[in-house]
């Protein structure tokens, strides 16, 4: 498997970084169904919730993906040159 510059195969990274970006995106997006709802903008409120829980499914689909790669003991989820043992 190509090895990225973090010393983690680029699947594993991948998948980390959308579970990352995915969570950030739902506590941030908190703030804006909180902003539309003050504002009177149940609709675009509602939309915000939408896709926030876009984002959660995304990051389960993550996390499951990357117990996948752990439990087939593939060095994907560990560093370049470290044992998972």
């Amino acid at each position: 498997m190509a090895t990225g510059e973090t010393g983690f195969d680029d699947v594993t990274y991948d998948l980390i970084s959308v579970q990352y970006h995915a969570l950030k995106g739902g506590h941030d997006y908190g703030q804006y169904v909180r902003d539309a709802r003050h504002a009177g903008k149940e609709e675009i409120a509602a939309f915000f919730e939408q896709v926030m829980q876009q984002d959660s499914e995304r990051a389960k689909q993550c996390h499951r993906f990357l117990g996948e790669l752990a439990q087939h003991g593939t060095s994907a989820t560990s560093p370049q040159g470290s044992s998972a043992e």
